[in-house]
């Protein structure tokens, strides 16, 4: 197995934000379909692993590190949203600049025209990578270049897993950077509401995951059917592996 849930060490709590360290911090999500993905990825396991921190965003990974009984047992699911909004209020709090890098210009636009009424204390930078599945040489310098000479003190790569942890890891050691970085995918569409977040019972009673495949049964049903009962079966491989 190219990712061990069982010694992942993980945020156990939306408190445990607070205590993040300042400075270059790069910050990833875990939920069964990453966690799925890693499987057959090694680049995309070992981008989770050699992150800064990582946080269990779905109910599964929680429930699951208390079965295995894990390095780490979290308490709850710190969802890539409550990190955005953790990291946007704390940012529009002392002012500063926060760049968003991926989506569409669309999204961005929207995004930006947002931020202004709810963070009116940070300045927003864009950037609107090419759509394809990967970037070549000159696309990655031209993103690397915007980034660096943003120099903000808040990034966000939102380009969908495992796309955007394996570019922002791969590429981490050439972004000059001193401000904590997000790979937080759906939340650009969310905060620009081009795609619309579960109303709060669902997310309450860990089904969120269900609204999003009523919502978009074509779209998501392998991901969800498929991929939970292959996570049930993962876990189940990796404590067989542990004992």
């Amino acid at each position: 197995m190219f990712l061990n849930l069982k010694n992942l060490p993980l945020v156990e709590n939306r408190q445990g934000l607070t205590f993040l360290p300042s400075g270059k911090l790069l910050i990833n999500t875990i939920n069964a379909h990453s966690y799925n993905t890693a499987q057959q990825d090694s680049l995309f396991a070992e981008a989770l692993r050699q992150g800064d921190v990582l946080i269990p965003d779905g109910a599964s990974i929680v429930k699951a590190c208390r079965w295995l009984n894990a390095k780490s047992k979290p308490k709850e699911r710190i969802a890539g949203w409550d990190l955005f909004m953790f990291e946007m209020e704390k940012l529009n709090h002392s002012g500063g600049k926060c760049f968003f890098m991926g989506s569409s210009e669309k999204v961005l636009s929207m995004i930006k025209q947002r931020s202004k009424g709810d963070f009116p204390n940070i300045e927003v930078e864009t950037y609107s990578p090419p759509y394809k599945s990967e970037f070549n040489e000159e696309e990655n310098n031209a993103i690397i270049t915007a980034i660096n000479e943003a120099n903000p003190d808040l990034l966000w790569i939102g380009m969908t897993a495992p796309k955007q942890e394996k570019w922002i890891y791969t590429h981490w050691n050439e972004l000059q950077i001193h401000c904590h970085c997000g790979t937080i995918g759906a939340v650009f569409d969310f905060y620009a509401g081009t795609v619309k977040r579960a109303p709060m019972w669902w997310q309450r009673n860990s089904l969120e995951w269900c609204y999003r495949l009523l919502k978009e049964p074509r779209r998501m049903w392998k991901r969800y059917i498929i991929g939970n009962l292959l996570f049930m079966w993962n876990m189940c491989k990796e404590c067989k592996h542990s004992l």
